[in-house]
């Protein structure tokens, strides 16, 4: 019989893989679902990946802000992706995943993102021109083989936005 590990030794030792895909080679991207929208992420900035649990909403605040969230009695701010950008909210469902952005700038702000799309190879993409009316925190933007339009999502940008830390109405 295998032997049995934790999960919190699994999640290290998949963090350290992912951490040593990404030094082996910088073009390693990770590639997420917002609503109708393809996102890619630095694997240094992308943080942990868990599954959706439960939220405890928060009165007076924005629409896109789902809640808090308890990851192993960590809290973690919760921001709908998608409707943040004014688009539609996410589908909390067994697709959906948290994205844990903020652990590695000092803070606890995670996405809600609709699914992951696992590593992409940016070198496999042709940058594009972004759109004009792009927010600061997505400056870039990519096209695939199948001319899909990827957006690269710079994650300490988009935590120093005030627009985005400001969840209070």
């Amino acid at each position: 019989m295998a032997k049995k590990g934790s999960l919190r030794e699994f999640q290290a030792h998949l963090a350290k893989q992912l951490a040593g895909a990404g030094e082996r080679s910088a073009a390693g991207l990770l590639g997420v679902q917002a609503g109708g929208e393809y996102w890619l992420l630095s694997l240094s900035d992308s943080g942990e990946i868990v599954p959706l649990t439960p939220l405890t909403g928060v009165p007076l605040t924005q629409p896109w802000f789902v809640g808090i969230a308890n990851i192993r009695g960590s809290l973690y701010a919760v921001a709908d992706f998608s409707a943040f950008q004014g688009r539609e909210a996410t589908p909390q469902n067994a697709s959906s995943r948290l994205l844990l952005i903020g652990t590695r700038h000092g803070n606890n702000a995670a996405l809600l993102v609709t699914r992951m799309l696992g590593l992409r190879n940016v070198e496999a993409l042709k940058q594009i021109a972004a759109d004009p009316d792009a927010p600061h925190w997505a400056d870039k933007a990519y096209m695939d083989s199948d001319g899909r339009r990827w957006k690269m999502l710079n994650v300490a940008a988009l935590l120093a936005d005030d627009q985005f830390m400001e969840i209070g109405v």
